[in-house]
């Protein structure tokens, strides 16, 4: 006679599959994640579709959180000042805090990819951002320059770091690209200053052994130091404005 089947016992059944708790999404998560994308696909190709790829969900999602991709790349510069450190103006030393602030932001636009493309667009004048550049303003005002100068030096600086690391950027790009080494480059332009005709073109020849000789880290310190000193010309120096209310 057939026995009838029994019930398996709880603790000999198979665990049951669970599905995965759903991650919540966030503006981090999303920011995150646009990141990666930026790093693997760079700057022209980064989509709210990759990045909701990235993140395995709809696009509609993500819209939820972030307004448009301009705010999503507003939200990734913000990202960037994170931890920045800007001291207590110092007027004895405002020279190397400048220095230090423009180490530390190089520093940043080169840690990802494309990221001085992305910094390029942008201005650091929303409610987040606008504290590190009162701070900046404060230690350059410190140093005692006029008002007109001032005014347009925190700009001058941030141009000259962006461009230079963008600059930076894209040639580490170039040189993955095309298999082709730094020092191998080097030579190469060199050798093409030093074959120019010495009767048209005196001062490139001249300069041909120095031209891209020296590194980056050279070349950044040395276009920062010129331009430090010639804000410092003016540490002194009255504005119009304050001589004509003396008048």
């Amino acid at each position: 006679m057939t026995q009838p089947d029994m019930p398996t016992p709880p603790w000999e059944r198979p665990p049951k599959r669970r599905t995965p708790a759903r991650v919540p999404l966030t503006r981090e998560r999303i920011v995150d994640a646009a990141f990666t994308v930026l790093d693997r696909e760079g700057y022209d190709r980064l989509s709210m579709r990759q990045v909701a790829a990235e993140l395995g969900v709809a696009v509609s999602a993500l819209y939820v959180h972030v307004r448009d991709k301009d705010e999503l790349l507003q939200l990734m510069y913000t990202r960037m000042f994170e931890g920045y450190e800007i001291p207590e103006p110092d007027p004895e030393h405002w020279r190397e805090q400048v220095k230090d602030f423009a180490r530390q932001a190089r520093e940043r636009l080169l840690s990802r990819r494309d990221l001085a493309k992305l910094a390029m667009g942008h201005v650091p004048f929303t409610p987040e951002l606008l504290p590190y550049v009162e701070r900046l303003m404060a230690v350059l005002g410190a140093a005692g320059m006029p008002r007109r100068v001032l005014a347009v030096s925190g700009d001058m600086l941030s141009t000259y770091i962006n461009g230079f690391a963008l600059e930076e950027s894209l040639w580490q790009q170039r040189y993955r690209e095309s298999h082709t080494s730094w020092h191998k480059l080097r030579e190469e332009v060199n050798d093409y200053f030093a074959s120019l005709p010495p009767d048209r073109f005196p001062n490139l020849v001249r300069l041909a052994d120095i031209m891209v000789d020296e590194s980056n880290d050279y070349r950044f310190e040395l276009g920062l130091e010129i331009i430090l000193r010639g804000l410092a010309s003016y540490i002194g120096e009255p504005d119009p404005d304050e001589e004509g209310e003396q008048g």
